[in-house]
């Protein structure tokens, strides 16, 4: 019979939920401080919703967006998101900028995902002039923020994962164990690893980690840093012959050309991440020698479902 002081520990234990319009997931190695951290975990993302959402009238973003041209004073919350979306545009050279939520509301997808008309007329899709992130104003030190007249920001592609690294390295202090924080396609993890790394699912069709996978898939393990995946093909909506998803080119206002339907990419934070797929997605062909230049291992799924992967990224695949 095995002794008390000497039995093996007890498996991480893992809660899920949907918020913020995606799907969150936390997984702790201590199965008694799970209940604490989903407590903290929700929290935090109610404080993200309440500042960052473009989906709510009062959000500190919808304040700040009707009071264009002025500075607005906004929490450390908000701030520190417009600061990471900024530091997006300026590394990945524009390819991410948050003002092109004016044109992706003008293709439909302008409140929560779930309530956007999956099918509806055509549309005239034309270039838009529109201001640029250049033209936003953030006194990082005095927490005031200028949006420029006329422009909408879409955070999300980066608010998300920066949340995950902030909640990760936050939770793991506060729970005194190890945690992984996944929002959406944006994962993040902090202190001490389970045996073996965090075993994290790779895989081109959404689905929940227990159930089986659709399609092709990997899994990698995570001992720190973060893993992100960017995709064309969960948020697609009709409007005439036309199928559109939420990923534009910033310099057409139009859905980026579908090279690859899902890019996902490690890093040592999710949101660099988040940065480095979504913008692969962007730049199409040209991707694969983008990361590689960076040295990041990535992943991508073509169109026609066939797989590339970059850098010390592992090759071998699982099947469906």
């Amino acid at each position: 019979m095995m002794d008390a002081t000497h039995a093996p520990p007890a498996p991480p234990a893992a809660v899920g939920w949907t918020a913020i319009g995606t799907s969150v997931r936390l997984v702790v190695t201590d199965p008694d401080r799970l209940a604490a951290g989903r407590r903290l975990l929700a929290s935090y993302i109610a404080a993200l919703d309440l500042a960052c959402s473009r989906f709510r009238a009062d959000s500190e973003l919808a304040l700040a967006e009707r009071r264009a041209g002025t500075p607005v004073p906004v929490s450390e919350v908000l701030a520190d998101a417009i600061d990471v979306a900024l530091h997006a545009a300026q590394v990945t050279d524009g390819d991410l900028d948050p003002t092109v939520a004016t044109a992706m509301a003008a293709l439909g997808y302008d409140r929560d995902f779930e309530l956007v008309a999956k099918d509806g007329p055509s549309l005239p899709l034309t270039v838009r002039i529109r201001p640029s992130w250049r033209e936003i104003q953030l006194d990082r030190s005095a927490r005031l923020l200028t949006v420029p007249p006329g422009a909408h920001l879409d955070l999300g592609a980066t608010a998300k994962a920066r949340a995950a690294d902030r909640a990760a390295a936050r939770l793991a202090d506060r729970l005194g164990c190890g945690v992984l924080v996944s929002l959406g396609g944006d994962i993040a993890v902090g202190g001490q690893s389970p045996g073996g790394g965090w075993q994290v699912r790779i895989q081109d069709i959404t689905g929940h980690p227990d159930d089986p996978p659709a399609g092709p898939s990997q899994v990698i393990a995570m001992t720190g840093g973060g893993v992100s995946s960017s995709g064309i093909a969960a948020r697609r909506w009709r409007r005439g012959d036309l199928t559109l998803h939420h990923i534009l080119d910033p310099r057409s206002g139009l859905p980026a050309q579908p090279v690859w339907r899902t890019v996902s990419v490690v890093a040592d934070t999710a949101v660099r991440a988040n940065i480095a797929s979504t913008t692969a997605i962007i730049r199409g062909a040209g991707a694969p020698d983008w990361l590689e230049s960076r040295g990041l291992a990535a992943r991508l799924v073509a169109v026609d479902g066939s797989v590339r992967t970059v850098a010390a990224w592992p090759r071998q695949e699982l099947p469906a």
